[in-house]
């Protein structure tokens, strides 16, 4: 099974069927805090993986991103507009937007430059909210050896910004309102192939393959398929959901 053209060819065909997706019960409360259902902007919106969670709970959803390709692929919803811009000029109205939101995007931001844009947008006592989805774990016995692989393994091959991302955002200026958001997670159930095609999609995965260091993902590869139990079972996965949400 360590056989790398195996594990890494295996591991890419079958990330596509196990993509990590926020839940439905993030989108309804999102809109539960929100100053009204008319207009949710989702900003850094990407293919629209938050954006498509707010459309049922709003009467129109407006989804930003600086890349065209991500929004070409964009999936379409009659309540959702699509739109190419960055997040430090937003195609929209004065005090019109009753929910801002940022999922896995901030980190990318010019943070004051975006606060500006919310406070241009934003209707009296709008909601904008921070998201983002921490390190995954799984079952003790198979945490403990991914835990090690993430921290010092891989570790070094993120960049600067993963550190933003893995602690919600919890060091960045965030000049709102705050309060605390409910415990909400992202729950899957995956085989070994879907889990290893999703460690070969990271960033610091292609950056340490760059660098050489296939031995070291094969060593890890292995040592998890021999605590997994088998290529056909499936384990839990999760992903605590991270927030700084407050009022404008």
């Amino acid at each position: 099974m360590g056989d790398t053209r195996n594990w890494f060819e295996q591991g890419g065909q079958a990330y596509a069927r196990f993509r990590p997706e926020y839940p439905p019960e993030l989108g309804a409360y999102l809109a539960s805090v929100a100053a009204d259902d008319r207009l949710a902007v989702d900003v850094g919106c990407g293919n629209g993986q938050l954006t498509q969670l707010l459309a049922p709970h709003f009467e129109r959803v407006i989804g930003l991103d600086p890349s065209a390709d991500q929004i070409a692929h964009a999936v379409p919803n009659a309540r959702i507009h699509y739109e190419c811009a960055p997040a430090e000029r937003l195609p929209v109205p004065d005090a019109s937007a009753s929910l801002v939101t940022a999922a896995q995007a901030a980190h990318w931001f010019d943070l004051p430059a975006f606060y500006r844009e919310v406070r241009r947008i934003a209707v009296p006592g709008a909601v904008v909210a921070l998201v983002s989805y921490g390190v995954l774990n799984l079952e003790p016995a198979l945490d403990r050896r991914f835990q090690a692989f993430y921290r010092d393994e891989i570790g070094p091959y993120w960049p600067p910004e993963r550190k933003l991302v893995d602690t919600g955002y919890a060091t960045i200026a965030f000049p709102f309102e705050e309060f605390a958001p409910p415990s909400l997670a992202i729950r899957l159930e995956w085989d070994l192939s879907g889990f290893i095609g999703y460690v070969l999609t990271w960033s610091a995965t292609r950056s340490a393959r760059e660098a050489g260091k296939d031995a070291l993902l094969l060593a890890f590869f292995d040592d998890l398929a021999a605590l997994w139990g088998g290529p056909d079972v499936r384990r839990p996965v999760s992903w605590p959901i991270n927030m700084r949400i407050g009022r404008v």
